[in-house]
């Protein structure tokens, strides 16, 4: 069983452990620099553009991943944006589902219309994780270069909220 709940100030720590995990991999976030725990309480917890942020947590009660839902200057008002990741040892089955769950059925109390991902093109495993979940590729921006001047095409991908 995997339960889902808003993040709070004590997991933290536990979440910022996961994304630089993933950042250090490589080749599946945008991010490059690893976040100081400050800086992840201030994007992911307390950010003035954050609509929400749950956390997965495993049986133990251990964060196994964690979604962020936020505003974006460059989506239509009634479009949210997400982010999403998932601890990589021990990976959780389900964990990714289980957040979706949640953060969509938010999105569409709060009168959100769509909820807009963008994906590296390299990121297989963003880009299926998304499709899962119903997602549809509306947009790539092609070439966005990494910090070392390695162009990388990031894909768009809408989910539509059902309305009532």
């Amino acid at each position: 069983m995997i339960a889902v709940r808003p993040m709070m100030p004590e997991d933290v720590a536990a979440a910022c452990r996961i994304l630089n995990q993933i950042i250090e991999i490589g080749g599946t976030t945008a991010f490059e620099i690893p976040f100081s725990e400050a800086l992840f309480a201030q994007s992911y917890l307390e950010g003035p553009d954050k609509i929400c942020c749950h956390v997965a947590l495993d049986r133990d009660g251990e964060v196994a991943g964690f979604q962020w839902l936020g505003s974006h200057a460059k989506l239509p008002e009634d479009c949210a944006d997400i982010a999403t990741f998932a601890r990589r040892d021990p990976v959780l089955k389900g964990v990714g589902r289980a957040l979706f769950a949640e953060t969509s059925k938010h999105a569409a109390a709060l009168g959100f219309s769509a909820i807009n991902a963008t994906i590296r093109a390299d990121n297989r495993q963003g880009l299926s994780y998304y499709d899962k979940m119903g997602f549809l590729d509306y947009s790539v921006a092609y070439g966005v270069p990494l910090r070392d001047g390695t162009p990388v095409d990031r894909i768009s991908k809408r989910f539509e909220l059902r309305k009532g």
